[in-house]
């Protein structure tokens, strides 16, 4: 058992499971606050009951989300132990501003908004839940730089091994942060408004008894899904841009481009003998790839066989190419997702705009499966991000094979790898549980406090729960 390659596992699926939960925090918090602040503007009490109800899916995803996170860290020095060696002077910073002033900003205030109901002045509590939304966006912002080191490698020397930190400011201004961390803003706010969408869809074909609530939850989702889709589209066509500069043989390995092209063609379907790296079938656009590349229909764009013989002429022989198998499915998955996610958000917005969502339609049916989309969308993004950059986990810097931890063996790795498995499987089914549970509970007892109980009844109506007080 190569722990190398269990430990890349074990990284993978932790993480992987964690960000389910992450895009939905980041998003939802802020269309959370957004319905406090209307209500807090107009003192219309839809608003309050709808602030109260997604709050609480919110709160639900957002506890699960914290206990998959700390997982993560401690990796690095579990199965990561040279890597944590090597960038140790470089992660301390963000890692700790982020735990210390952003994390501790989120929860301290969802704390006050959670308990503060009736209890602190308005104001302070509207100030509460715009903190959590805050604070969350600048921990992702803060995990984003440290992330972004191992993307492109900024503000650094190398000294007796390590990579020392030279230049905070590098650090903050590292380029790729800013083309990343956009992106995950925006793809958590259509995270949160698909998953409004969804859920209120559904009530709504049920004939659900508080129907102003669901119609004014869908065109508020319909809204920022439409705005999230497009600018993650937009943010991503840079994202891509930036990633031809900077790593090359990802964009590469993603369109399955084995010569060095001017103008590159862009596969939209290619069948590839990656042995011999070429193309046993391909349909391409012509200059397709430089235009997305360049905003041209000229310009070259470096090839994976070119690529690897001037990354040998740099860094000494071995394979410097990633899975061009996962690479190129996982932009397609990503892409098809985000494309798709935009036309449903510009049709449930036209649908919300003539006021047509208490109809039974195919929209109406199809959007809450269209939930599953951003959580598709987002995970192929990380795994083309994380695997693309490969043999390399410090580009340029560290190989993956060189950063694992010596001392740990392969049976130790596994034996921690079947332990978080099961716990987070046992973690999931009680998401889903008490997701389910409190999207389907009456909103009235939600706004409450209310607890729903599911009867063994019908689940699929609203009126299929009992409802005790809490």
């Amino acid at each position: 058992m190569d722990p190398v390659i269990l430990a890349r596992w074990q990284f993978a699926i932790t993480t992987v499971y964690h960000f389910f939960f992450v895009p939905l925090t980041l998003g939802l918090s802020v269309l959370v606050a957004v319905m406090q602040t209307i209500w807090f503007v107009t003192k219309d009490e839809t608003w309050k009951r709808m602030t109260k109800f997604w709050g609480k899916l919110f709160l639900i995803n957002f506890a699960i989300g914290v206990a998959t996170g700390i997982v993560q860290e401690f990796q690095f020095g579990m199965n990561w132990a040279e890597y944590s060696r090597f960038v140790g002077d470089i992660f301390g910073a963000p890692l700790a501003i982020e735990a210390l002033l952003a994390f501790f900003l989120e929860s301290t205030f969802l704390g006050m908004w959670l308990f503060g109901w009736g209890k602190i002045p308005e104001k302070l509590h509207l100030a509460a839940i715009w903190l959590v939304a805050i604070g969350g966006n600048l921990s992702a912002l803060w995990i984003l730089i440290a992330n972004s080191f191992m993307q492109e490698p900024v503000g650094f020397t190398l000294r007796n091994g390590r990579a020392e930190m030279t230049d905070f400011g590098a650090l903050i201004a590292n380029p790729h942060v800013w083309v990343q961390w956009p992106h995950v803003f925006f793809s958590g706010l259509a995270t949160g408004a698909f998953f409004m969408l969804g859920i209120a869809a559904w009530r709504l074909l049920y004939r659900d008894r508080d129907r102003t609530l669901f119609y004014k939850s869908f065109q508020l989702a319909a809204t920022a899904a439409l705005i999230g889709s497009v600018m993650v589209i937009l943010v991503g066509h840079s994202q891509a841009q930036h990633m031809v500069r900077t790593q090359p043989m990802k964009m590469a390995a993603a369109e399955a481009l084995w010569d060095s092209e001017d103008p590159a063609s862009m596969s939209l379907f290619t069948i590839g003998d990656t042995r011999n790296r070429r193309d046993v079938f391909a349909i391409r656009i012509p200059a397709g790839l430089s235009i997305l590349s360049y905003n041209r229909p000229s310009g070259e764009v470096k090839g994976i066989n070119n690529l690897q013989a001037e990354y040998e002429q740099i860094y000494g022989a071995g394979d410097y190419v990633p899975n061009v198998f996962v690479a190129y499915w996982t932009f397609r998955a990503m892409v098809g997702a985000g494309f798709l996610m935009l036309a449903l958000a510009a049709w449930a917005l036209y649908v919300a705009l003539r006021d047509q969502m208490g109809k039974r339609s195919l929209l109406m049916l199809g959007l809450p499966f269209a939930i599953a989309l951003p959580y598709l969308a987002n995970s192929t993004g990380w795994i083309l991000t994380e695997m693309g950059r490969q043999p390399w986990i410090v580009f340029g810097l560290l190989r993956t094979d060189q950063a694992a931890s010596a001392t740990v063996s392969g049976g130790m790795v596994l034996l921690t790898l079947i332990g978080f498995t099961l716990i987070y499987a046992i973690l999931i089914v009680a998401c889903v549980y008490l997701m389910t549970k409190y999207a389907r509970a009456d909103t009235e007892l939600i706004a409450n406090d209310g607890v729903p109980e599911m009867t063994l009844g019908d689940a699929s109506d609203a009126d299929a729960f009992v409802v005790r007080a809490s």
